[in-house]
């Protein structure tokens, strides 16, 4: 699906977004879940390609083999896969979908989510220019977003948080660097520490602990971690280290949605407040994470945002929309709220498979 602006990271640019869909059948109804990963092996290993193969050759085989009575026994059915996150994820999904919908109720209501609407942020990708940059923050907080996050990476961070900082000096403000830095970058990071940032997302290395645990020791920002947090047991490390102060869930990096709640619980219980990341993802994916935000320890705006931010044409109506005060109504309908497009889906529909 085509964006409608480009989003670039430090580690890529994008202009389309490829994604896998799942659509699973069960007592006459419809479930549907997405699969987050992306065409490239760069935020994660997996991968449209990987996951797919995953999927085909082994998660839908094992899940025909069986008749499930409830979400939690699919995690015991696929723990002989290692790994493979955002596959299970997406399976995952629409089964909670369809269990959601036999129990009349949405999905934010069956794992326990107790808000009725939740607050958003928006995430903004490096641009061709400082002006370019601060355009569309101004553009983004008219349509009245909370919280501002821009991605950085060595040679787009200082001068460009300054200016931002010269012109919106109190705006809830956070930077993103995805992993594009390392402990001698340290001057740096006490340098952010002067703009009273809300936090740094995943500053160093996707699989490291030990030196964000050091890291955050050095300076007054709170690090939150990203990449770093594929599980409940990395959550816990990371937080007996001292790694972080804060945690960015995403459904999709972490297995699914009681994998998420799990993490969420874990975080609540010792005074981490998390928020919701996103993954570029079509309404489908959204309305999953609008469900998750619901939870009580989702404090802080997450990068939600409205289907309009990144697609001019998604594959859910009614589109998903932020209100005037930066929140997202939570919806009430059973499943994920919302009605899926066929039609638009076979539009952009590249490959599909039954079984």
């Amino acid at each position: 699906m085509p964006l409608v602006h480009y989003f670039e990271t430090s580690f890529e640019k994008t202009y389309t977004r490829d994604c896998i869909i799942v659509k699973l059948f069960g007592n006459n109804e419809v479930g549907y879940g997405e699969v987050v990963a992306s065409s490239t092996p760069f935020y994660s290993y997996e991968t449209v390609e990987t996951a797919w193969h995953v999927l085909k050759e082994f998660i839908i085989p094992i899940i025909l083999n069986y008749e499930l009575k409830a979400v939690e026994e699919l995690a015991e059915k696929l723990a002989p896969i290692r790994g493979h996150n955002m596959a299970k994820a997406g399976v995952e999904g629409a089964l909670f979908d369809i269990f959601a919908k036999l129990k009349n109720m949405p999905i934010s209501k069956a794992i326990g989510g107790t808000r009725e609407q939740i607050e958003v942020g928006v995430s903004i990708g490096i641009q061709d220019s400082i002006k370019h940059l601060i355009d569309r923050i101004e553009y983004f907080l008219v349509q009245g977003y909370r919280r501002i996050k821009v991605k950085i990476k060595p040679g787009w961070d200082i001068a460009m948080v300054k200016q931002i900082r010269k012109i919106f000096k109190s705006i809830p403000l956070m930077v993103d660097a995805n992993c594009a830095y390392t402990l001698k970058d340290m001057d740096i990071f006490k340098c952010l520490d002067d703009f009273n940032l809300m936090m740094i997302e995943q500053p160093l290395a996707y699989d490291d602990m030990v030196d964000h645990a050091k890291l955050q020791r050095e300076i007054r920002t709170p690090i939150c971690l990203d990449e770093s947090i594929n599980s409940f047991a990395a959550a816990r490390t990371a937080i007996e280290l001292g790694s972080c102060k804060i945690i960015n869930i995403k459904a999709g990096r972490v297995g699914g949605l009681l994998n998420a709640k799990k993490i969420h619980d874990l975080c609540r219980e010792n005074d981490i407040p998390v928020w919701c990341g996103g993954m570029l993802e079509t309404g489908i994916g959204r309305a999953h994470n609008i469900a998750l935000a619901s939870l009580p320890n989702f404090v802080l705006p997450g990068d939600i945002s409205g289907s309009h931010r990144y697609y001019q044409e998604d594959i859910i109506e009614p589109p998903i929309e932020v209100q005037k005060d930066g929140t997202i109504k939570v919806p009430k309908a059973p499943g994920i709220g919302f009605s899926v497009l066929d039609g638009r889906i076979n539009k952009f529909c590249l490959r599909k498979e039954s079984f």
